[in-house]
């Protein structure tokens, strides 16, 4: 089965709702679950996060992460990070282990080199969104974080899927398939189903859908813009980016511009123990 045969297979699946995720997701998609009820209690949450020994101490590192320390430090629990970084934090977190469990999943050593660079390169955007929306963009920072995280997610299930369907990941950079009988590519209407499967929050999802229709304004003012911006930073890039690797690399040096008594690049610099320290937390 070629490209083409299996993106449209899969295309399928997704527009009946039929995504299919490891066994282990569907657990922390019931903490997800949880943790949205507006009952649920820190004690509550604390209580299942425990249960999960990743998510655990993901959580308490990036307490303790420099992009934290303006609390003190010093987090040894997960009750106390739970109150240091709040809810919407949490689900952030919650949705990367999802994200990792679904990568994990991955046995063949190619697809998971592909999956571990697609997780690297997902927590350098996250982490770097989360520093542009509190320094240049002023959107909510814990919500341009959590977008960074997502972003990717549609390209964790193809590969994913990539064994079952060999082929579909096979030289991507120079595939240029097209389904004329779609109004947007395979590629879009998964990723849409899988956001929509993790319930992702739709402002959210329109800041994806922004990085992936390539819409930004700079200076960044708004979610969309932040993610692209973070997006084009990443030090690492994304393993299914069809981008020619040239222009990835030229990219990133060239983008500057004022931000008040400074510039993006001066910002950068200042911020990036910062990023790197979150960066480590949520590749744990």
């Amino acid at each position: 089965m070629n490209r083409s045969e299996a993106l449209k297979r899969i295309t399928e699946q997704a527009g009946k709702g039929e995504l299919v995720f490891p066994t282990n997701v569907n657990a922390s998609l019931k903490i997800q679950q949880a943790l949205d009820d507006p009952d649920c209690s820190i004690e509550t949450a604390a209580k299942l996060v425990i249960t999960e020994p990743l998510l655990a101490a993901r959580l308490v590192a990036i307490a303790n992460s420099v992009a934290y320390s303006r609390f003190g430090g010093g987090v040894t629990n997960v009750r106390m990070a739970i109150t240091i970084l709040g809810f919407g934090t949490l689900h952030s977190v919650v949705t990367s282990v999802v994200i990792r469990q679904i990568s994990n999943a991955i046995t063949d050593p190619s697809l998971r080199a592909k999956a571990n660079q697609l997780w690297e390169h997902s927590a350098h955007v996250a982490a770097l969104a989360h520093v542009i929306a509190r320094k240049v963009s002023h959107v909510d920072f814990e919500t341009a974080m959590f977008a960074g995280i997502v972003h990717e997610v549609g390209g964790f299930y193809l590969l994913s899927k990539a064994q079952e369907f060999p082929g579909l990941i096979e030289n991507i950079a120079h595939q240029t398939d097209s389904m004329d009988e779609l109004d947007e590519t395979p590629e879009v209407i998964i990723g849409r189903a899988v956001l929509n499967k993790l319930m992702v929050p739709k402002s959210v999802v329109t800041a994806v859908e922004s990085l992936w229709y390539g819409m930004r304004a700079m200076p960044p003012t708004t979610l969309g813009d932040t993610l692209l911006l973070a997006n084009e930073l990443s030090p690492v890039s994304s393993p299914l980016d069809t981008r020619h690797p040239a222009t990835r690399l030229q990219a990133a040096p060239e983008i500057d511009f004022a931000i008040g008594d400074g510039t993006l690049n001066s910002i950068m610099a200042e911020s990036d123990e910062e990023v790197r320290s979150l960066t480590a937390a949520l590749l744990i």
